[in-house]
């Protein structure tokens, strides 16, 4: 009787071991100080010692890519979803204040993909470099029967650290503060089951190939750079739910934020998708982030200084809303 190998079921160690040989290679700069140790042990080891901060405070955050996968494998451009999936996570994390000290992936697939999957490392290689956190650590798993073929599916996870004293957590939000929003890069990692619903397979790998893979804007390095300056009031990531329930996260009773949609320009995509799904407004700014993916709320006098700080990172910015005295909740 023939013996019957774990290789002969659909997972190959072998191939597994010199992918992670590959990544041990290619993660080699995306380290920060306090990483400790290399990628390919038990556990990942990073330093708990946080120089100037009197009481440290962790910050987790785990997150997806969703159904933005199945675009990249329609188009064969899998070098960017990492990207997405690095920001989806630190940009939750600066949103508390923190700064992102590293992250940990888990790919699974039902068969390995060895060029796939390292194109999809070079992206989250370059979305922890521009976040500037190391790359502390992964799980790779082949799951045949699972996932079909060499479809796969990504999630990320997030440490960062904040002091105590310096967490934003919506609280000291209070009328007259006004709504910085962030250009977003396009529909970031939102939305997208919808997307594919809307757009064909011929136009996504074509005509509208490069506004829909656009990777997820990064905002770790220019908010921090505002943070050493500024206070800040709360900050709310515009992820799914859109404009009504992230901003909703951070306000304190009595407080509502009246937003002001023609205060920037919604990009053509966004419009593309109103068109095609005949959804109204409301519909539109719960699902998607419309143009802004991150919004500070801040006092009226540092809007300024904190939209030039945006601009040395080559970011835009508008004054899209304010907080005004009310029910708590958001009206555009």
């Amino acid at each position: 009787m023939r013996k019957i190998t774990y290789k002969d079921s659909g997972v190959d160690i072998d191939k597994a071991d010199r992918i992670v040989g590959s990544i041990k290679t290619l993660g080699t700069g995306a380290k920060r100080s306090g990483l400790l140790g290399k990628i390919g042990g038990f556990s990942g080891l990073f330093s708990a010692r946080f120089k100037g901060m009197r009481d440290p405070v962790l910050a987790a955050s785990t997150d997806g890519v969703g159904t933005k996968l199945m675009l990249a494998d329609a188009t064969s451009k899998h070098n960017t979803i990492g990207i997405d999936l690095v920001a989806m996570c630190v940009n939750d994390i600066i949103a508390c204040g923190a700064e992102p000290l590293f992250f940990l992936d888990y790919f699974a697939t039902g068969s390995l993909n060895t060029a796939k999957m390292l194109e999809v490392m070079k992206g989250i290689l370059k979305g922890c470099k521009e976040s500037g956190c190391s790359l502390l650590g992964g799980e790779t798993a082949e799951l045949p029967g699972l996932y079909k073929n060499e479809d796969y599916d990504l999630a990320g996870f997030s440490i960062g650290v904040v002091d105590k004293k310096a967490i934003i957590d919506g609280s000291r939000i209070k009328p007259g503060d006004v709504v910085l929003g962030i250009k977003s890069s396009g529909p970031h990692s939102n939305g997208y089951s919808l997307i594919r619903k809307l757009f064909s397979k011929n136009e996504i790998r074509g005509k509208f190939k490069k506004e829909l893979l656009m990777p997820t804007a990064i905002y770790v390095k220019p908010v921090l750079a505002i943070l050493k300056k500024l206070k800040v009031n709360g900050i709310a990531h515009i992820t799914g739910g859109g404009f009504y329930d992230n901003i909703l996260r951070i306000l304190p009773k009595e407080c509502a934020v009246v937003l002001n949609p023609s205060s920037w320009t919604v990009p053509k995509i966004f419009k593309e998708i109103q068109k095609r799904s005949n959804l109204g407004k409301v519909d539109m700014y719960k699902t998607f982030n419309m143009g802004i993916g991150m919004a500070l709320i801040l006092k009226r006098k540092d809007a300024g200084t904190a939209g030039s700080i945006l601009a040395r990172y080559k970011m835009k910015s508008f004054i899209i809303g304010e907080v005004v005295k009310g029910k708590r909740k958001v009206v555009i």
